[in-house]
């Protein structure tokens, strides 16, 4: 099975130096990081994760996913049970329509691999409550097939149900059970749609040491312990830079053009790509790995600022020989492992207004009087122990949605961490006054969901207005709108 050597970053030849530059810059420039793995040929050198997050705490990948459904299809193929240039709708004859568009039934797997479908964007999510798979043969077409890059996730969804419609089994399952020398943690699945077919476009929940192995798998093209699980020629036909991505790209990280299910980078090099900041980067000029897993969905061109602190502080750095390591390298290195953290909201000292009308407003209930029907009322409450400043150490905001008594707690300061309610996810969260008569929460999402939670919560005499929003792909839809509450205690 496979391990990795943990060694010094010097060893690796890779100065701790940059190592600390790359997560200096990214904490300066406010990006929510989860964790950052780098490895170079079989060596470990550097593993963090931000707490509250830890090496055994799954996480959701997006679409990294593509890259392992590609995988799947290249094993398939390698076993005669498909062929690339099968059209899909050869293998799905109880999904079609009476009359199939012709461009849908000249779509082969190639094309669809490539993202050169005949869909311009996901046919699934026009109706999620219908049958996804069947969606993508349904669907009125945009243009025909193998003529234009368009990022098409029901692609790859369609060829996930493919995959298990073949092998009768679970997508991941069939990937461990053909990869198993990867030796991918038993905590790893993924996400199903309504219809019980596994989401091969989003759905992988994994940890980020999976990640780790599988570009692995990639940077030595299939070759693991001695093993070639796959033909070379899938994994490098996989990673070639197949379509031009420039026009649709809305950034230069992912204007580098497209394989089959893989992205190329800057620095000649090839990624598996997650939404949110989920990467596998490889670098087969250095023999170097790069995993991150992160949260940059509310940060513009947080992707970007992840791809440029690396080309740009760890790159250059490299050496072929191992460098010289110091006992004070070693400590820094060792104590900025230990600080990794989600970084809570900046909490400065409480304004003269901001203590008056706090025992205003601790633990009253405001009730919503317009706003979405779920909600019904809101209670922000602080601790009764307070900070060294006189400031309290946090609190709680509780509400009832949906008719459930719900609560999140928050730090001032730091992080609180809870299951967020409805939902049932791990969250981090903290709080912060805005302004003399402003109150903002954040709550990190941290589970087989990533992102976050916001409450705006401003406050005017005996009256609240309330703000939420959310950045997730899918859930947390109630977290969405303003409401009007009033309080009737004076």
């Amino acid at each position: 099975m496979l391990t990795f050597e943990r060694t010094s970053p010097e060893n690796a030849g890779i100065s701790s130096d940059c190592i600390l530059r790359f997560t200096k810059r990214l904490k300066e420039k406010q990006i929510p990081m989860h964790s950052f793995l780098l490895a170079r040929g079989d060596k470990l050198c550097f593993e963090g994760y931000y707490a509250p997050c830890t090496a055994d705490m799954p996480h959701r990948m997006f679409s990294i996913s593509k890259s392992l459904t590609a995988v799947a299809v290249f094993l398939l193929a390698d076993k005669k049970l498909l062929t690339l240039d099968d059209t899909i709708v050869s293998h799905f004859p109880e999904k079609l329509p009476e009359n199939v568009h012709p461009w849908i039934a000249s779509m082969t797997i190639r094309d669809m691999l490539m993202m050169r479908s005949c869909h311009a964007s996901t046919t699934y999510k026009a109706d999620m409550a219908s049958d996804w798979v069947e969606s993508y043969f349904t669907t009125p077409p945009t243009h025909p097939a193998g003529a234009l890059f368009h990022y098409d996730t029901s692609a790859p969804h369609t060829l996930c149900a493919l995959v298990e419609k073949l092998t009768g089994m679970d997508m991941l399952d069939y990937l461990k059970e053909k990869l198993s020398p990867l030796g991918l943690s038993e905590s790893s699945y993924m996400l199903k749609d309504p219809f019980g077919v596994s989401m091969g476009g989003t759905g992988l929940v994994a940890l980020p040491m999976d990640l780790l192995k599988f570009g692995y798998f990639l940077l030595r093209r299939g070759n693991v312990c001695g093993k070639q699980l796959l033909p070379a020629s899938y994994l490098d036909l996989a990673v070639s830079n197949l379509s031009a991505t420039c026009v649709t790209a809305p950034i230069p990280g992912e204007a580098q053009g497209y394989g089959m299910q893989f992205w190329r980078g800057q620095r000649n090099n090839y990624l598996c790509y997650g939404m949110g900041g989920q990467f596998i980067i490889i670098f087969p000029d250095y023999d170097l790995i790069c995993v991150t897993t992160a949260d940059t969905q509310s940060v513009a061109g947080g992707n970007q600022q992840i791809y440029d602190a690396l080309y740009e502080e760890i790159l250059p750095c490299i050496q072929n020989d191992p460098l010289p390591e110091t006992e004070e390298t070693r400590l820094l290195l060792s104590r900025t492992l230990e600080s990794l953290r989600l970084a809570p909201l900046p909490a400065d000292a409480l304004s003269e207004h901001v203590q008056k009308i706090m025992p205003t407003i601790n633990g009253r209930a405001f009730r919503v009087q317009n706003g979405p029907a779920a909600f019904e009322s809101f209670c922000l409450q602080f601790d009764s122990e307070t900070a060294a400043d006189g400031s309290p150490a946090g609190g709680n905001l509780s509400f009832v949605c949906k008719g459930q008594a719900c609560r999140v707690d928050f730090g001032i300061g730091t992080m609180r961490t809870g299951s967020f309610p409805l939902y049932h996810m791990r969250y981090a969260a903290s709080g912060a006054w805005l302004s003399d008569d402003t109150f903002y929460l954040y709550a990190h999402i941290l589970d087989a969901s990533v992102g976050c939670v916001q409450f705006q919560l401003s406050f005017l005499e005996n009256s609240m207005t309330v703000f939420l929003r959310k950045k997730e792909e899918t859930l947390f839809g109630e977290f969405d709108g303003h409401f009007y509450c009033t309080c009737d205690m004076p």
